[in-house]
């Protein structure tokens, strides 16, 4: 049986990932969403094991020292983190797993996994990006910051990417995604790296 596709999805807070991952997988309801592991509380639109493993610090220390995670990091004083039993399980299966990760995550997962396509939704500016974070009025003043700081970071690490989405508008960077999507999937997707 073909292994399937590990499809990393990522992007700076407000480039529009989350939206351009839901729209993915309406299209190709054959791939599986890695649901991450997380210590912060449950929002109540949320579901546990639908759109996270809500596990304690305590747990989640123990998976750490276990070496249960293909990647986590400490954000905001919240731990996340991917199991690597979830993605192996499903690749030996012949399905193909997509991820929604940090820069950092996508790049762990990268390390691991080399056959992994890791795409980058950018901004079509860091100006833009800011405008978009202070519209969505999620954050406080301090954490906007930490959040802008961070952009930049991530930013920076963009030509390590195979695939780079610009979300200027929505739609066509929606239909680019699918679009590359549909070539990993296909295994077409080596003559088209950008690296």
């Amino acid at each position: 049986m073909k292994r399937g596709s590990i499809i990393v999805v990522s992007a700076p807070s407000g480039a529009g990932k989350t939206t351009i991952v839901k729209e993915i997988l309406k299209e190709f309801p054959e791939i599986i969403f890695s649901v991450s592991a997380t210590t912060r509380k449950k929002r109540e639109t949320e579901s546990d094991g639908i759109d996270y493993f809500f596990i304690s610090e305590e747990k989640f220390k123990e998976h750490i020292k276990n070496n249960d995670f293909v990647e986590w990091e400490k954000f905001y004083d919240y731990y996340y983190g991917t199991f690597k039993s979830f993605i192996d399980s499903n690749i030996e299966n012949g399905k193909s797993v997509l991820l929604e990760l940090d820069v950092k995550g996508a790049l762990s997962i990268k390390n691991i996994y080399p056959e992994s396509s890791l795409i980058y939704i950018l901004p079509p500016s860091l100006d833009e990006l800011v405008d978009r974070l202070v519209k969505r009025k999620t954050e406080n003043e301090d954490d906007l910051k930490k959040r802008i700081k961070r952009a930049e970071m991530e930013l920076s690490l963009k030509n390590k990417f195979d695939y780079l989405v610009i979300n200027k508008e929505l739609d066509i960077a929606i239909d680019q995604a699918k679009s590359l999507i549909k070539k990993i999937i296909e295994g077409k997707n080596n003559e088209h790296r950008t690296n």
